[in-house]
C-alpha cells in the first residue's frame, strides 16, 4: 500500500515533510477555531470528531457528548443528554453499564464490570469477576472517581472527586472518599 504523501520521482523525505507541514497547518486552524468557540484546547482526536457524533457512533442518547479520548469496552448504555468528559474508561465488558440521562461524568471517571484479582492472586486458575454496574438519572461523578464492579448508584446522586465506590449508593445521597462514604443527602 502506498503512504498517502509519496509520489514518484520526488524525495520521499522532503515529500513526508511538506505533507507533516500541512496537516499541522490544518490542524492549527481547527484547534484557531475550537479556542474561539469554545475557549480550549483539545487532544488531535477531539480537534478531528464531534463529541455528539463520538456518542452517536455509540448509539448513545440524544444529546449525549462525549470526548475523542474515552475509552468504551463492551456493552455500555448511556441515556440522553449527558456529559461524558476526557479520559473515562466505560467497561461493560462484564455482564453490562448502564448510566442514565443527564448525568455529568467528570474527567477521568472509571467505571467497570470486571476485575481480575482473583484470577491473577490464584495464578490463572480462579476466573475473571464480572457484574453489572448501573448509573441513575441525574449522577454527578466527580473528576477521577472510580467505580468498581457490581455497584448501583441510585438517581441524583453525587459521588465527588477522587473516590473509589465499592457499594452502593443510593438515590439523592452524597458521597466521597475512599472507600466512598455516604455523607449527607443533595
Amino acid at each position: 500500500m502506498a503512504v498517502p504523501f509519496v509520489q514518484s520521482g520526488r524525495d520521499d523525505e522532503a515529500e513526508a515533510d511538506e505533507w507533516l507541514a500541512r496537516v499541522r497547518r490544518n490542524l492549527s486552524v481547527l484547534a484557531s477555531r475550537k479556542k474561539q468557540l469554545f475557549n480550549r484546547r483539545v487532544s488531535v482526536g477531539d480537534l478531528l470528531s464531534e463529541r455528539t457524533d463520538n456518542a452517536a457512533d455509540y448509539g448513545f442518547g440524544e444529546g449525549t457528548t462525549m470526548y475523542d479520548n474515552v475509552l468504551v469496552l463492551g456493552r455500555v448504555h448511556v441515556g440522553r443528554h449527558t456529559w461524558i468528559g476526557p479520559g473515562c474508561i466505560l467497561d461493560g465488558s462484564g455482564g453490562g453499564l448502564r448510566i442514565g440521562d443527564h448525568c455529568s461524568i467528570s474527567a477521568g471517571v472509571q467505571i467497570y464490570t470486571h476485575q481480575t484479582v482473583r484470577r491473577s492472586v490464584s495464578m490463572g486458575v480462579e476466573p475473571i469477576e464480572y457484574a453489572p454496574t448501573s448509573i441513575g438519572n441525574g449522577v454527578y461523578l466527580g473528576p477521577n472517581v472510580v467505580i468498581q464492579m457490581g455497584v448501583n448508584i441510585g438517581d441524583r446522586a453525587v459521588v465527588g472527586a477522587n473516590s473509589f465506590v465499592n457499594r452502593d449508593i443510593g438515590p439523592g445521597l452524597r458521597a466521597f472518599g475512599t472507600p466512598a462514604r455516604i455523607q449527607s443527602s443533595v
